[in-house]
């Protein structure tokens, strides 16, 4: 079996890098060229075998994080799944997008920002068909980590 041609800490530099797409295509094309460059399949792969890490996404992205200054974002995104029977995680969530119910995969994620640039610092897929805690609950969790690290309490 070949080696991986990436691992979690490329893909959570594309993460803090990127602006606007989020994608293993994205990410691959963000890659540097050379000839063991990965595509997006290894991108895919490395999402598929690990387990999501949300501290590694934290002690990457705290440094950037100015703890005294910026806004903290809590984005609930639906990744739509139109065509999906039997995919885990997809159920009905309201799309603001689409303004309707939409089958999908429910994103929670949590970005920092100082008006030019957000750093996403925490992420949770919402699974509402496993009888997972309310969304809002999710939310308070995922806000405990930028607090543990003294962004002032009058953000929240």
């Amino acid at each position: 079996m070949n080696p991986p041609k990436c691992d979690d800490l490329d893909y959570i530099h594309f993460l803090i890098a990127a602006q606007k797409f989020f994608t293993c295509t994205e990410a691959a094309r963000c890659a540097p060229e050379g000839k063991n460059a990965p595509a997006h399949n290894a991108f895919t792969r490395l999402l598929s075998r690990k387990p999501s890490n949300t501290e590694a996404l934290w002690q990457e992205a705290k440094e950037f994080v100015d703890l005294q200054k910026g806004l903290l974002i809590l984005d609930d995104t639906t990744l739509d799944k139109p065509y999906a029977r039997k995919m885990d995680l997809v159920t009905y969530h309201w799309s603001s997008k689409h303004q309707r119910v939409v089958k999908g995969i429910d994103l929670l994620t949590l970005l920092w920002t100082d008006g030019k640039s957000p750093i996403p610092c925490d992420f949770r897929v919402y699974g509402k068909p496993q009888g997972e805690r309310p969304k809002t609950n999710t939310f308070k969790i995922c806000s405990r980590k930028p607090r543990k690290g003294a962004l002032s309490q009058s953000m929240f």
